[in-house]
């Protein structure tokens, strides 16, 4: 009977947690005792983004559909919110690779891939037919004609894995482009309530466009109250409101108070690719949602998502930097010895990683050649799902700063401009003139904590909703 009791108190705190968008410390304050060796009221930097527990809760709670003891469940529970950020991006991929076998599988090298599909960026009729004879399938045509690009989803012959099916299609079509549908994930982590409020100096960026590739944002929150947010879903299953991607869009857009984003007044475009199904995030839904982005014609395009390199994805980044638009993106947060993560390492992208309240890099930031330039990361808050303020920490939340200030930067002039300009404005951090771990210097300095902000931002008038497009 105890262990019913509990069984049921675990879900009912796992599906609060879930509907109201709380990540790794509320989840532990919710379950209170539940969790052996599980700190109550814990914090950041270490954790399980929100987004884990939020659109992934099946992974959490599949053990238990499948009558496996609740001992099972705590502990991958318990693994997730102690483990540090650095860690959590590949623990939660071998948590999806267990639990949604039926959906999900791993490329050659462990990353996961959407199971029993593959893609193919083919132009030959001839070459079609070949790779029909030889037992594949065309599940759709993604013609992504904002970008120039069209590629096939292909459905695999019975009993193939994805990796034999790669090596197969890349031996059947040596010169043709095949590539997994590759699963990409958020690179940072949304905390419990803030204790204090990021304030900036306010600037008018009416006029704007600014793209946002993530999931849906709750526009409604206080801290969005005032922002031209228009969205669409672009990942199977719909929409679906998620913790990280409305933190994310409140650093840029945000304005309460003494809160306020990188670029409050500009018209932000939502492009949800993750949706509430387990294969959301895939490369084919970032692909969709960035042509939805080129046709809005947002000039600059915020991405806090991060996984391996993949021929869609890195063709669809390709086609937007050569049409003058500039794709900003989180370096991530599998740690410095980590190899570079995409879209971010791209040629053309430009890569943000993070810094803490003393200007030093976050320990757990990707780093490199790639990285192009620092902000803060850690320390600061940003928007709750469920009103009021959480705190963060990762490159995803330095990321949105970069891409705001260069959308303001590059009202009127050109992609090359406004990265100069802002080269020229950034704080040279350590190593003289550009380096691997700070890229060019550190954009918005100027962002502080305000511990008395919180309490005139928590709970601002909250206005009409704008308009959302699904």
């Amino acid at each position: 009977m105890t262990g019913n009791r509990r069984f049921r108190g675990l879900l009912r705190a796992l599906a609060l947690a879930a509907a109201l968008g709380l990540a790794a410390p509320a989840v532990a304050q919710l379950i209170g005792g539940g969790l052996p060796g599980v700190p109550v009221g814990g914090g950041l930097p270490g954790g399980l983004p929100g987004g884990l527990v939020e659109r992934r809760l099946p992974e959490i709670t599949e053990p238990v559909r499948r009558a496996k003891p609740l001992p099972q469940v705590e502990a991958t529970v318990a693994e997730l919110v102690r483990a540090p950020l650095s860690e959590v991006r590949r623990l939660s991929a071998e948590q999806l690779l267990r639990a949604h076998r039926d959906l999900v599988e791993a490329d050659d090298h462990g990353q996961p891939v959407v199971r029993g599909e593959v893609l193919a960026m083919v132009s030959d009729p001839a070459v079609l037919a070949r790779l029909r004879q030889a037992g594949f399938s065309v599940r759709a045509l993604e013609d992504l004609g904002a970008l120039g690009l069209k590629t096939y989803v292909l459905g695999l012959p019975k009993g193939r894995s994805a990796v034999e099916a790669v090596r197969q299609l890349r031996a059947l079509d040596p010169t043709g482009q095949y590539d997994f549908n590759h699963l990409y994930q958020e690179a940072g982590g949304v905390g419990g309530p803030a204790v204090s409020a990021v304030a900036s100096a306010a600037a008018d960026a009416r006029g704007v466009r600014i793209g946002l590739v993530d999931g849906s944002v709750a526009p409604s929150r206080p801290a969005l109250g005032r922002a031209q947010i228009v969205q669409r879903a672009f990942a199977s299953g719909g929409a679906a409101t998620s913790a990280h991607a409305t933190a994310v869009a409140s650093l840029i857009v945000g304005d309460a108070g003494p809160f306020h984003g990188a670029a409050p007044g500009a018209s932000l475009y939502v492009a949800d690719v993750y949706g509430p199904t387990p294969t959301g995030g895939s490369a084919q839904a970032v692909a969709r949602g960035l042509a939805w982005l080129a046709e809005q014609q947002t000039p600059v395009i915020s991405i806090s998502l991060v996984g391996p390199a993949n021929l869609l994805l890195g063709a669809a980044v390709q086609a937007l930097v050569a049409r003058g638009h500039l794709v900003v993106a989180a370096v991530g947060n599998d740690g410095p010895a980590a190899p570079p993560l995409y879209p971010a390492a791209y040629p053309g992208v430009v890569a943000v990683t993070g810094v803490d309240a003393r200007r030093h890099v976050l320990p757990e930031a990707g780093r490199g050649t790639h990285v192009d330039f620092a902000a803060p990361g850690a320390e600061m808050a940003a928007a709750g799902l469920a009103g009021g303020y959480v705190s963060v920490r990762g490159t995803s939340f330095a990321a949105p700063i970069v891409a705001g200030r260069l959308a303001r930067l590059m009202a009127g002039g050109s992609a090359s401009q406004a990265i100069e300009a802002l080269g020229r404005e950034a704080v040279d951090l350590g190593a003289p003139g550009p380096d691997p771990v700070y890229g060019r210097g550190l954009v918005g300095a100027e962002l502080r904590t305000e511990p008395a902000a919180v309490g005139a931002a928590a709970n601002p008038r909250e206005e009409k909703s704008p308009r959302e497009e699904k």
